[in-house]
């Protein structure tokens, strides 16, 4: 039922509260009586705040929740506008009986609206022809209006009191579908102007005051009940911040921005202005260089600024809207207190100017786009935000300078990590911040960052992701006034050797590098290039015989099908593939390899690779203990049938008598290499480490090993050790 109930009201949004000049307030109101309908005809379903008289024709997701504005709410059921209960039957049958505006007053229960007309000599006026429209301040409104300003109204009844109802009143018939979101229409009292607004949640306001009754049909006009009393409207907003004492602040800052002259434009603007006390809070330093660079104070203050009016009373829930700086902030409500991205922070509410409304708020909401680069790290990516301070990274950072953080999540910093001596950590975080401002629409594939430190990154660009070097983006990216802060998965680090130099110093896959060379292939691992190897280990080729090893070198396009059926052309890391489906990555031989990402794992035709993303200036490596196989290839000899099931255990191999492998055009060698066919076995004792650019004392391989463990299984954190700070969670 709950379900079907949900469906119901979302065909029921989508359907009716597309365009707020559809009236969507008549449809809520349609909407609540559906809901009532068990109570009897013409009832309606109302939600009443807790402990307060506020009443809501609600909306579905508001009686979903059971809840306004956070507050608990319970279901009033009230006859719906424009109808009457009769005693001893059900519901509301009868239909409200039409009498002049004065009359209707009393109908809706606006008695102290309708004893001030008496008082102010309305009366005759509202209870002869014409046709009028209302906005009547209910009971409650008139007892919650400013004491002082009541009696100045009641003591002077024939021009204060006469001149504020008139002011109510508009001389024509306006139903709530002819009250459409931003009109002004004409009051008649010096025909100074209403502001209406009639919102997609039904909710209608005149001067931000919300008709919580309307459309009670008079024979000369209508009535709508309002919850308070409105007052005249004159000024702009650049009036209202250039008068009031506590806005001397953002008024000398939008003067040197250049938007308070926009501000005294027409418009249908919301400000939330930042009082005097907000702008202390900042601090003056920062206060100081916001004021320093006109575009950055601009982007500032637009963030403070809708193009659109948003009256308290409408917001019922948090919702998301655009500002002029062109980021969103969520306005919600927590009571009768508004909130800003979920922070009560909101003094007064409802200043309501010529040209939209003024909330005044103590804090100064600051965008992205006008904080320094390190500003921009949130909570979870506080550990590389704490260590690049620590290390004095942050400091050798200059305002005037553009930069990129490529930002590692707290989780990436495992204890083996964070007990690294300094200078090592050090070299690490380099690694993580680029000379230049890059945002993410700015990186494409193949391109070449350089570090603070002067090493080279290389940019990656997938189907759904963008990744740099092992390492992938993922959510969270955000440009700051000198830089751009990504996030990242795991630690980088740039590659600093070629495929062979891998392969050679890690000594377990001399046979590989054998048959590459007696393939006449071997340079594919040394030249320069972006690919991507599936290296078998020694493991792979477990108990075979020198004789069997003779018979894999003997036929050279045999051997050259089964290795270059382990290599394609692009450099494909495991975070840049698409999880749990198959990634089809074309390989030199030119069948396809099926790659599939699962939780923590990688598989390619089905075997397990027990180490992933290790990069290389020319690529990346994946190393398999099985060696691979074309699985539409067959094979004519059984000799070498016999041998390849030996060697491959995942898949069964075609037997074709007489078939014979094709030669394979060596396209992707560089021309810079010669084609050899020999047999040279290659000697891979004591890999020689003397080309490392880094401190003789800095273990490359610990930091290789550590960085790469990570890559795809995402380590978490262990304990952390006494003397290093692990930053905020």
């Amino acid at each position: 039922m709950k379900l079907l109930f949900v469906a119901a009201c979302a065909l029921l949004v989508l359907c009716t509260f597309d365009r707020a000049d559809s009236s969507a307030y008549d449809k809520i109101v349609a909407h609540s009586r559906i809901r009532a309908r068990k109570e009897g005809p013409n009832v309606c379903a109302l939600q009443q705040v807790m402990g307060t008289k506020k009443k809501y024709f609600s909306t579905c997701r508001n009686w979903y929740q059971g809840a306004i504005c956070g507050k608990k709410a319970i279901v009033l059921y009230e006859c719906c506008p424009g109808y009457m209960k009769i005693d001893n039957m059900r519901g509301c049958p009868a239909v409200s009986p039409i009498d002049h505006v004065y009359g209707s007053l009393g109908l809706v229960k606006a008695t102290s609206t309708q004893r001030y007309a008496d008082m102010s000599k309305l009366r005759p006026e509202i209870e002869g022809p014409g046709s009028f429209t209302f906005f009547a301040p209910s009971n409650e409104a008139w007892e919650n209006l400013d004491k002082s300003v009541k009696e100045a109204l009641v003591s002077n009844v024939n021009i204060e009191l006469y001149n504020a109802l008139h002011y109510h009143m508009v001389n024509k018939r306006l139903l709530t579908k002819d009250l459409k979101n931003g009109m002004k229409v004409t009051s008649m009292y010096n025909d100074l102007d209403l502001l209406i607004n009639h919102y997609s949640n039904g909710v209608v306001t005149v001067n931000c005051a919300r008709i919580i009754y309307g459309n009670q049909v008079a024979k000369n006009g209508v009535v709508h009940v309002i919850d308070r009393v409105i007052s005249a409207v004159g000024n702009t907003i650049q009036d209202v911040i250039e008068i009031d004492d506590d806005l001397t602040t953002l008024d000398g800052v939008a003067q040197t921005a250049g938007l308070l002259e926009k501000l005294g434009q027409a418009g249908h603007f919301t400000l939330f202005a930042p009082t005097n006390e907000a702008f202390e809070k900042l601090g003056s330093d920062v206060l100081e260089r916001l004021q320093s660079d006109k575009e950055v104070l601009k982007a500032l203050l637009n963030f403070h600024i809708l193009d659109s009016v948003q009256c308290s009373e409408a917001i019922m829930a948090g919702s998301t809207y655009e500002t002029l700086e062109g980021n969103n902030i969520e306005i919600g409500c927590d009571g009768e207190s508004l909130t800003v991205n979920g922070i009560k922070m909101v003094r007064k509410k409802d200043i309501v100017t010529t040209n939209g409304v003024i909330h005044l708020i103590d804090q100064v909401l600051v965008p992205d786009s006008a904080k320094l680069v390190m500003e921009l790290m949130g909570s979870s990516q506080s550990i590389f935000g704490d260590l690049v301070s620590e290390l004095g990274l942050s400091a050798s950072m200059r305002q005037d300078a553009e930069y990129t953080l490529l930002a590692p999540l707290n989780v990436a910093f495992s204890d083996e990590v964070m007990s690294m001596d300094q200078s090592f950590l050090k070299i690490i975080l380099e690694n993580h911040i680029l000379k230049n401002k890059l945002i993410l629409g700015q990186l494409y594939n193949g391109q070449q960052l350089e570090t603070i430190g002067g090493k080279i990154l290389r940019v990656f660009i997938y189907r759904t992701a963008v990744c740099i070097e092992n390492s992938c983006l993922i959510r969270g990216s955000k440009e700051g006034s000198n830089g751009a802060l990504h996030l990242m998965k795991t630690l980088l680090k740039p590659a600093e050797k070629t495929m062979f130099e891998i392969l050679t110093e890690n000594g377990e896959f001399k046979i590989f590098l054998s048959l590459m060379e007696a393939a006449g292939l071997i340079d594919v691992l040394k030249q320069e290039g972006d690919f991507s190897l599936f290296a078998p280990s020694d493991t792979a080729f477990a108990g075979l015989t020198s004789s069997d090893l003779n018979l894999l070198k003997n036929d050279i396009n045999a051997l050259r099908t089964i290795l270059l059926y382990h290599i394609n052309d692009g450099v494909f890391i495991a975070g840049g593939l698409e999880p749990r489906v198959t990634n089809l990555l074309k390989s030199f031989q030119g069948s396809n390899l099926k790659v599939v990402i699962g939780n923590s794992t990688i598989q390619v035709n089905s075997v397990q690779v027990p180490e992933s993303d290790v990069m290389a200036t020319n690529g990346v490596i994946h190393f398999v203990n099985q060696v691979l196989y074309p699985e539409d290839i067959p094979v004519g000899s059984q000799d070498f049938l016999s041998l390849l099931r030996r060697l491959i255990r995942y898949m069964q191999i075609k037997f074709i008598p007489g078939f014979r492998y094709q030669e394979i055009p060596l396209t992707f060698l560089s021309s810079q290499y010669s084609v050899s066919s020999g047999t040279t076995n290659i000697g891979l004792e004591g890999a020689d480490l003397s080309e490392i650019e880094w401190d003789a004392n800095i273990d490359t391989e610990r930091l290789t090993r550590i960085i790469q463990k990570g890559s795809l299984r995402g380590n978490a954190p262990r304990k952390v050790l006494a003397n290093r700070r692990r930053g905020r969670v």
